[in-house]
């Protein structure tokens, strides 16, 4: 589940071992389906001991320890995926510890339920190649309205579809897609051809501040309480959410509409009827 506002909030929870020097790296045992380790552990700690951690970043939806030599080592969540700096949810999950010391941070934690995500350490080449520009798009906390009109105006697909593609736009999950929608009032099965100028400056705006407002938050925790912060306690901005996951309930926004659910790309997508119309205007792209 983790999307950019609680990977950012994981990032920001580690930022105290910059500065700091890795001193180990333990794959753990681990009775659970194995999370993807490359290289292997003797090779990732041959490269990495010893090495001063220069920045902590985030790439979309991933956490990016960069390292003096110029690697980086790479975590990402995907489903279950924390990482942490306190006590995990649970031991039996836990897949690998991160030692550091010359810093405030002895220990980073990386736990995963069901063992979707990955720890990897990457070159510089590398990093560029998997992750630079011609893999993934801009960052969405970067959305502006020719921003979005340039990188998702010209295809058929439905925006709430449109929006989950990483290679068009960086971070943005099935949740926050849902809640940047109803914010801007546009219906998720708008094609993105027939959205104005008008529409894309709603979506940009609607995109920052439903990111902004959930980074502040600390990330949303569902009811399966898998998602928390880096010092394992629980996001708030499920608080907040306005249509996701409140199919039958009347629209707070509107007053008036039920929120309805239906499937894209095969993911539930949560929308008000009311608030949210589809879009039949023809755009014209500049």
């Amino acid at each position: 589940m983790p999307e950019l506002p609680e990977v950012e909030t994981m990032r920001r929870g580690i930022l105290g071992i910059r500065g700091g020097t890795v001193s180990d790296i333990r794959r753990l045992a681990c009775p659970r389906k194995p999370i993807r380790l490359t290289p292997r552990i003797d090779a990732f700690r041959q490269r990495a001991l010893g090495q001063r951690v220069e920045n902590v970043d985030r790439i979309g939806k991933r956490v990016v320890v960069r390292l003096a030599s110029g690697d980086a080592i790479v975590f990402e969540p995907r489903m279950t995926g924390l990482v942490l700096v306190a006590d995990p949810p649970s031991r039996e999950h836990l897949r690998v510890q991160l030692s550091l010391r010359g810093c405030p941070v002895s220990d980073v934690w990386y736990w995963d339920r069901r063992g979707l995500g990955s720890v990897r350490l990457a070159t510089a080449a590398e990093l560029e190649s998997e992750l630079g520009p011609a893999r993934l798009g801009p960052d969405a906390l970067s959305a502006t309205p020719e921003l979005l009109a340039a990188r998702l105006g010209r295809t058929k697909r439905a925006v709430k579809v449109a929006l989950l593609d990483q290679r068009a736009l960086a971070g943005i999950g099935n949740l926050y897609a849902a809640e940047i929608l109803h914010v801007a009032g546009v219906h998720p099965e708008s094609p993105c051809t027939r959205l104005t100028a008008r529409h894309w400056s709603k979506l940009a705006e609607a995109t920052r501040c439903v990111l902004q407002d959930a980074i502040l938050h600390e990330g949303s925790t569902l009811s399966d309480g898998t998602y928390r912060n880096a010092l394992n306690g629980a996001g708030g901005y499920q608080n907040k959410h306005r249509v996701y996951d409140k199919a039958g309930l009347r629209c707070e926004s509107c007053g008036r509409g039920r929120i309805r659910r239906i499937v894209q790309a095969q993911r539930a997508t949560f929308f008000c009827p009311c608030c949210q119309r589809v879009a039949r205007a023809s755009l014209r792209i500049e």
